[in-house]
């Protein structure tokens, strides 16, 4: 079974988030949704829906990357949330109990061996 097949967002917090999104607008061309970050569509995915990365800021005092104390978090795509959950927790690594479903698609996390939060993402099934 395949685990993670792609990166599905970039987070990562800021003591000014708005003046660093405004640096990256300028400096590095990018494209601010309204919601404040960054939707990178895929062109060339081999999934249907073609697939996109998001990249957001958000503030220091934000604690969803709790309980790594770590500034960022990586959010990695896959297939089947739940069986690659109970893989990581048959391999012993620390899986958060919690998960979250919304129209947003399948959400968990697990910590690696250096405390940093890993977001694992199912994207919603296409219409």
């Amino acid at each position: 079974m395949k685990r993670v097949t792609g990166i599905g967002g970039i987070f990562f917090k800021a003591a000014d988030p708005d003046k660093l999104r405004e640096w990256y607008r300028r400096h590095l061309g990018f494209e601010l949704e309204p919601w404040g970050g960054m939707v990178f569509k895929w062109n060339d995915s081999p999934t249907p829906d073609g697939g996109v990365t998001i990249w957001s800021l958000m503030p220091d005092s934000n604690d969803t990357f709790a309980p790594s104390s770590a500034r960022f978090m990586v959010n990695y795509r896959v297939d089947d949330l739940d069986a690659v959950l109970q893989l990581l927790r048959d391999e012993g690594c620390q899986v958060d109990a919690r998960t979250e479903e919304s129209e947003l698609g399948k959400f968990g996390w697990v910590m690696d061996p250096e405390g940093n939060r890993v977001e694992l993402w199912q994207p919603p099934k296409a219409p």
